[in-house]
């Protein structure tokens, strides 16, 4: 059991939890949401032992173990993946080290029938007993199936933690978190770096987990999926209902509606009441009943609207003159880092006003490949071909890093901006919830969700036709993610999104890329349709049919030289086709820009042979566009041509 009895915290002489009280028990898997900068990081740290509240009580049951994964995790150089995670046993491994040193002392004793080696042979046998019941025969194979689920294959086991990045290091820590077999966990975040079949994993761990989870997320649908309680913090009080995210929020707005009309109605009955008081109180024969009344009205327990935040963030990107019809041809296109090859053979057109939406597991290239397009990564081979007029905007998953930290939020945007924009600064700092004395802080002293809202308005100094965005929701409220998304649905130009958030990424996109195996596979809908497509109820189950194939069957899937020829020609004759269907595309557009032109002019046209001149070029237009995308999607699927 978790007891939070009138929790005040205190920083910096201000509170940033005033008097808040809730219980949890086993089974309880709480959602802990609210704006950025409430204190939800800060309660789960005060929980932890971190922070000492500055009145009130925290209590745990004796001897409750309590696991937390906080936001920043320092490793020990020098060890693997694997001795990383098994730093979770720390009952274990000092039994089995024992055990080592007698099975060494007994390997080297010649004197058999002595009292003293049988007394060590006793002392073996207790401790391989102590060792089994502690289970230290089954912690190295459930430290890999943990690691396996949370994304990380054999070969990455002897891998050193410090040439891991922070997302595969904190996936370490939360592996083995989940392996301590604590009674509480206090999570924070602990899908920001995780790929969507890890968090499916992830998810599906959390749901037969039978202790008290804590959790604080952004993520809309995880909460869903795995909460069946949601404890929401404001800067007045907390919100608690047992249910999950969406229904919390139903019953919250159908109390504030109810909270509102009674309201409305004691208002309306305490005007009659000082209406009549104010009638009768001069009256000798209505004295009585006056005093009555005001007594009555003293006696009311007056009742009070929670205040709603209803701040949020109001973003609309700019956009800059339209690009040509083709932003990007990616050709031929390898990306090793050192012996690791993570993109090989890479063939894909994007074209203007696409929105495409990059998923798959860490590690396979989606970040890779968008550094590449904007030119932060060079290719190790082959060409990426930039169209005419592309402007880009690149919004980096680490964007908030690359603010300087010296800086307040108003000298930030003040350097981003040029003569076209600086008079809309504080527009912008305004739109993006920085006002007043907050425009003078420090960029160091920021939130995590402070710092990715100030990297976006330093993204809207700019003008851009193409938008790649590589997780921009990380730190985010959910509140934010939603006007990000609503802002990202109405960009008027090529959309990237790289993300893991499914929720998220839902109307976000007309094409769904796949990487995976190192290259990619297009799937012509959104998230929604990708999923089920994959049959992604279980990523895992679709893992396990695909490794399920007989040797013989992996083999000779387009892996015969014939195959192969076969499908190096038809790629050809594919891109000699797709290079006339563009070339007719152009030609068709500029005739019909000329058409529109002449029905635009003070005379327009009468001939009934021009207007069916004009409707033939719009229909041959749109099959034009149709078998483009036709082909451009068989041209993908044939991958691995050696």
């Amino acid at each position: 059991m978790l007891n939070i009895s009138k929790l005040t915290i205190r920083l910096g002489g201000n509170d940033i939890i005033r008097q808040i009280s809730f219980q949890l028990n086993p089974g309880d898997k709480t959602g802990l949401i609210g704006r950025n900068g409430v204190g939800k990081s800060t309660l789960l740290k005060a929980i932890n032992g971190n922070i000492e509240p500055a009145e009130g009580k925290i209590d745990i049951l004796k001897g409750h173990k309590t696991g937390y994964l906080q936001q920043d995790i320092d490793f020990e150089n020098g060890t693997t993946v694997l001795q990383e995670t098994y730093k979770a046993f720390d009952n274990i491994k000092p039994v089995e080290k024992q055990l080592e040193d007698l099975e060494n002392e007994l390997a080297v004793r010649t004197d058999f029938e002595t009292d003293t080696y049988l007394q060590l042979l006793d002392e073996y046998h207790q401790l391989q007993e102590k060792f089994k019941i502690i289970g230290g025969y089954q912690y190295k194979g459930k430290t890999e199936k943990i690691l396996k689920g949370l994304g990380f294959t054999d070969k990455d086991f002897q891998k050193p933690v410090e040439s891991l990045s922070g997302g595969w290091r904190m996936r370490i820590e939360l592996a083995k978190i989940l392996l301590q077999n604590n009674d509480i966990l206090l999570l924070d975040e602990p899908t920001n770096h995780l790929d969507i079949e890890s968090i499916l994993w992830f998810e599906n761990f959390l749901k037969n987990y039978k202790g008290i989870l804590l959790l604080v997320s952004h993520d809309h649908t995880f909460l869903d999926n795995v909460t069946n309680r949601t404890i929401e913090l404001t800067k007045n009080k907390i919100y608690d209902f047992p249910k999950p995210y969406s229904q919390f929020l139903t019953i919250k707005t159908e109390l504030l509606e109810k909270q509102q009309q009674a309201y409305k109605n004691q208002e309306k009955e305490i005007k009659e009441t000082e209406r009549l008081i104010e009638k009768f109180r001069y009256k000798a024969t209505k004295a009585g009943f006056a005093q009555s009344l005001i007594k009555k009205l003293e006696k009311i327990e007056r009742i009070e609207v929670d205040s709603v935040d209803e701040k949020t963030i109001n973003i609309r990107f700019p956009v800059a003159q339209p690009s040509g019809k083709i932003v990007f041809e990616i050709e031929h296109l390898y990306k090793n880092y050192g012996e690791n090859e993570v993109l090989k053979d890479l063939n894909l057109i994007i074209a203007k006003g696409e929105r495409l939406a990059f998923v798959g597991q860490n590690g396979t290239g989606k970040t890779t490949l968008a550094k590449i397009l904007v030119g932060k990564l060079p290719a190790s081979k082959g060409k990426v071909k930039t169209g005419h007029n592309v402007k880009i905007g690149y919004f980096a998953q680490n964007q908030s890093e690359y603010l300087d930290a010296k800086l307040t939020v108003l000298q930030t945007l003040e350097v981003a901006s040029d003569d076209t924009n600086r008079t809309k600064i504080r527009d912008i700092l305004g739109a993006f919830l920085f006002s007043g004395d907050d425009v003078h802080k420090k960029v160091s002293v920021l939130s995590g969700g402070e710092r990715n809202r100030l990297a976006l308005a330093v993204l809207m100094m700019q003008s851009f036709n193409v938008l790649i965005m590589d997780e921009p929701t990380n730190h985010l409220d959910i509140h934010s993610k939603k006007v990000l998304q609503q802002a990202l649905r109405t960009f008027d130009g090529t959309l990237i999104v790289v993300s893991h958030d499914r929720h998220f990424l839902q109307g976000l996109s007309d094409k769904t890329i796949e990487f995976k195996n190192n290259n990619i596979k297009i799937y012509l809908g959104d998230i929604n349709y990708f999923l089920k497509e994959r049959q992604a109820d279980n990523f895992r189950e679709i893992e396990l049919k695909k490794n399920a194939k007989s040797p013989s069957q992996k083999n000779n899937k387009n892996n015969s030289y014939e195959q192969r020829k076969a499908d190096r020609k038809r790629q050809k004759q594919l891109k000699n086709r797709l290079l006339k269907i563009e070339s007719e595309i152009e030609q068709q557009e500029q005739a019909i820009t000329e058409m529109e032109t002449q029905l635009s002019a003070p005379n327009p046209p009468a001939d009934p042979d021009f207007f069916n001149a004009y409707t033939t070029a719009k229909n041959r237009l749109d099959t034009l566009m149709t078998e483009w995308e036709q082909l451009h999607t068989e041209l993908d699927s044939i991958s691995d041509i050696k």
